[in-house]
């Protein structure tokens, strides 16, 4: 299991660094379309949030007791659509410390019970009607990493200093 809150830690970290990184960025630089799927890198990053959101809230359908009672805390986040102000960053900024609390807080409370429980899935045409939890938690992990990439993609590009891959190896222990 501890693999499982390590890289719930190493997510919360790469993020809150995109974040920082970003954050030094003018609101105009952040909303310009990139050419990514998500257009902008604030919506790469809404996306990458969003994405976190959603997994977490098809754990929390089946989990119960010490690992679920984190998940509560995402009812009470949301973010708007479309390009942001300078405000709403601000807000998604926030809303990032939620969800990324509640990834690793649930994390550091899963059993090797939980990690087997059936989670449905709807993206693979019913075939497997569900996976376990285990595997939805590298789902979430691939996906971040993945978005995180195009962001380091882009900065790289604009000569940006972004090096927040590495796992800290303080998150062994």
């Amino acid at each position: 299991m501890n693999d499982v809150l390590m890289y719930a830690k190493y997510n919360e970290e790469g993020n809150r660094a995109i974040y920082g990184i970003m954050s030094k960025l003018g609101n105009e630089e952040r909303e310009k379309d990139r050419g990514s799927y998500y257009g902008s890198l604030s919506g790469l990053f809404r996306h990458i949030v969003g994405g976190a959101r959603f997994f977490l809230g098809m754990y929390g359908a089946v989990l119960t007791g010490r690992a679920a009672d984190p998940l509560k805390a995402l009812d009470t986040v949301s973010w708007p659509d479309g390009a942001l102000t300078e405000e709403q960053w601000g807000k998604l900024g926030e809303t990032l410390a939620v969800v990324d609390g509640a990834y690793v807080s649930m994390a550091a409370a899963l059993t090797e019970a939980d990690c087997k429980l059936p989670i449905k899935t709807e993206w693979y045409g019913g075939n497997p009607a569900e996976v376990p939890l285990s595997f939805m938690l590298s789902q979430l992990l691939v996906h971040n990493t993945h978005h995180r990439g195009q962001i380091s993609q882009i900065l790289d590009s604009l000569k940006i200093d972004n090096d927040y891959s590495g796992i800290n190896v303080a998150f062994l222990g």
